[in-house]
């Protein structure tokens, strides 16, 4: 999955973001709702991170959740970069864990962020990346 995801020269982290969107909106038939994007572009090494947490995020929607609508929200402020990814489908209890989601938190913890799931049973689930901006 994070072949597709190589930001293209040229790019912008909000232009990468959503023309991924678009092709897996396409390729998986499950209608993507984007909230928001970043005005601002983020340093290559966030963005990298960013896009192959949400390519793992997608990755799971498409395979557990049943959902036919995920909604994206990806947000680059003074305080850090923030990613939330909401499915409105099966959910789950208990702990997140598995393959994808020690993928999600490897690539966050490389770069100082944060991964919370949360599942709800019959509602959906909602993954939540946080990079806080580093002061210098």
């Amino acid at each position: 999955m994070s072949e597709e995801l190589r930001m293209r020269e040229g790019r912008s982290l909000a232009q990468a973001l959503e023309e991924h969107l678009d092709d897996w909106s396409g390729r998986t038939g499950i209608t993507v709702e984007i909230w928001a994007l970043p005005a601002h572009d983020a340093p290559p090494r966030i963005a990298r991170a960013v896009l192959a947490t949400l390519g793992e995020a997608l990755s799971n929607v498409e395979r557990h959740s049943r959902s036919a609508l995920v909604s994206v929200a990806v947000t680059l402020g003074p305080g850090g970069l923030r990613m939330t990814v909401s499915d409105h489908g099966e959910g789950f209890t208990g702990p997140a864990d598995g393959r994808g989601v020690t993928a999600m938190r490897t690539h966050l913890e490389e770069i100082g962020g944060t991964l919370t799931v949360n599942g709800v049973p019959g509602e959906g689930t909602t993954v939540t990346a946080v990079v806080p901006r580093r002061r210098a």
